[in-house]
């Protein structure tokens, strides 16, 4: 399975940190947030990555190369302007193939085990929920059984960690667009499972909660 690193965000509530490094290039304890990624998934067996990128792209592609010295492939997926979540894996589409691929945020610091996380062939996509943070009381989704649903109870939050069928995205037309109308379709027709993850994970959204990584071990 071929993973991608959404990795084209703007990181305005990181600046001044991101005026001149793109978010995923920032350091959490010594190390850059992305190259954490690249090792954790390379470790799981997902050795081919495609990674795409807007603001400051070009250091992402100086700072990981064509990924030979971490034992993966790199491809990139260079979009100028950030198409959103939903218009950067679509444009990505020709580099991940025909399959199921997996997607992570590179904005996110977890030590979720990526070997992990299937899709049933059934199914459009299949997301990794986490509890819900202080910055995100009400969370997204809920579940029943690994069925993903709007409504219910108890909530979570969507980690940015999911597989997805291409076919998810047949209908779709080139340009920014986000992901949570797609996801929100899927569930309509019950075609998006999810499982919940109880380890190590952060959104990596602001000056503050990178602080506090940085400062806890």
């Amino acid at each position: 399975m071929k993973a991608m690193i959404l990795a084209a965000g703007r990181g305005e509530r990181l600046r001044p940190i991101t005026d001149n490094i793109p978010k995923p290039l920032v350091k959490v304890r010594g190390k850059a947030l992305i190259q954490y990624h690249v090792e954790n998934l390379v470790a799981a067996g997902f050795t081919d990555l495609v990674i795409n990128h807007a603001w400051h792209g070009e250091q992402i592609e100086k700072a990981l190369g064509d990924g030979s010295r971490f034992g993966a492939t790199i491809q990139y997926s260079a979009e100028g302007k950030a198409l959103e979540t939903g218009g950067g894996i679509f444009k990505a589409l020709p580099l991940l193939g025909n399959e199921p691929f997996l997607v992570v945020n590179g904005d996110v610091f977890t030590h979720f085990p990526f070997a992990e996380l299937v899709i049933q062939p059934s199914k459009l996509a299949h997301l990794v929920l986490v509890r819900n943070p202080p910055q995100h009381p009400k969370g997204d989704f809920a579940l029943q059984g690994d069925v993903v649903v709007r409504e219910g109870s108890p909530t979570y939050t969507f980690s940015g960690i999911g597989v997805y069928s291409p076919a998810m995205f047949k209908n779709c037309q080139p340009g920014a667009f986000p992901l949570a109308p797609l996801l929100f379709a899927a569930i309509e027709r019950g075609e998006l499972t999810g499982q919940v993850y109880d380890g190590l994970w952060e959104d990596v959204g602001t000056v503050e909660r990178l602080e506090r990584l940085n400062n806890t071990h």
